[in-house]
């Protein structure tokens, strides 16, 4: 009968050791995985679903195309050497005539199918993050919940750079895991159609082609997309945080408007420069550079620009070549100030 109450006693007298509080890379941890979890379906399953559906259409086009062969076939049309005729395509008969200069071009062929295949889930990562970015702290002051997590020991810089990193380094890695499993899934699809027609697939496909060097590039390619696409994240954040209604018009129209007062007014001419550099290095770069491959032109081309194709290292130096201009270091800084300045106004916006 005693024995619960020693227990208790015995709980009392024991000292407990003081609870510490999170460290603030846990808290950081848990805002990103509320992003995720909040917005799952925009930074994972449409990524996933595009690949999908540019797989359904390279599966049509095959279909079509296996349709066309046979008809052509079947009217006499589809010869090889002008005398010997195929029932079916046969691509052992018509790869045996390929020398090694044409099996270059053809591994060139085969890389640019791949990286063309992956491209679906990285449009699409443009559009998720565009959005995504201009709703992240509008639209928790219009539902109301801002009060919720404001209640919370949460800083206003940490929930505005977890909505960041989200969007310039979740997002896209979630995209380009997407875009990696579909050119492996296109390269299935083709590898299966190559067996139906007496082909080789390691020899025509996976040989010449460089599947793990594709993958390499877009998985690198993910720093270069952070780096460049912050000024456009830090516009849309702050006019998510400053707008009161209807942030995308005025994510738009102020950049636009601006443009066009400096081009009616040709006001660059001051600065020795045209009204082009404005549009390009400002109204563009303040709305489309969430977009992947948006700071090609930056790239330092060089052997790009001739008749051959190059190589995977090349093109990983010439698309690395973009940490090496102003503009990118430039619109970055600008993207953390307008950053700090959406923390800024997190702390009294409300639309009472």
């Amino acid at each position: 009968m005693n024995t619960p109450v020693d227990a208790m006693e015995m709980d009392v007298a024991t000292p407990r050791a003081p609870r510490t509080a999170p460290h603030a890379t846990h808290k950081f941890k848990l805002l990103l995985k509320r992003e995720f979890w909040e917005h799952k379906g925009g930074f994972l399953w449409a990524p996933v679903w595009a690949g999908a559906v540019s797989l359904l259409l390279a599966l049509m086009a095959l279909v079509v195309g296996e349709v066309a062969a046979r008809k052509a076939i079947a009217s006499g049309k589809m010869q090889i050497d002008g005398d010997v005729k195929i029932n079916g395509l046969d691509l052992g008969a018509l790869t045996s005539k390929i020398d090694p200069g044409d099996m270059d071009k053809l591994a060139g062929g085969v890389d640019l199918s791949m990286l063309a295949s992956s491209m679906w889930p990285l449009v699409v990562l443009g559009f998720v993050v565009f959005f995504y970015c201009l709703g992240s702290l509008y639209d928790e002051r219009k539902d109301r919940s801002v009060l919720f997590w404001k209640s919370l020991p949460l800083s206003d810089r940490d929930t505005v750079f977890s909505k960041a990193a989200s969007a310039l380094l979740v997002a896209p890695a979630l995209a380009v895991g997407a875009a990696i499993a579909c050119m492996f899934a296109f390269l299935l699809l083709i590898s299966a159609w190559m067996v139906l027609h007496n082909g080789n697939p390691l020899t025509l496909l996976w040989g010449p082609g460089s599947p793990l060097a594709n993958a390499g590039l877009l998985l690198a390619s993910i720093p270069i997309y952070a780096l460049w696409a912050l000024p456009a994240v830090g516009w849309l954040m702050l006019c998510s945080a400053w707008s009161k209604s209807m942030p995308f018009l005025w994510a738009i129209v102020i950049p636009v408007f601006a443009g066009i007062f400096i081009s009616w007014f040709e006001v660059m001419n001051v600065f020795d420069l045209q009204s082009g550099w404005f549009w390009k290095n400002i109204v563009a770069r303040s709305l489309l550079s969430v977009f992947p491959g948006s700071w090609i032109d930056a790239m330092e081309i060089g052997a790009l620009a001739k008749g051959d194709l190059p190589s995977h290292a090349m093109v990983l130096r010439s698309t690395y070549s973009v940490l090496t201009t102003p503009q990118l270091w430039i619109g970055a800084a600008a993207g953390i100030v307008m950053l700090v300045g959406a923390v800024r106004l997190r702390r009294w916006r409300d639309d009472n």
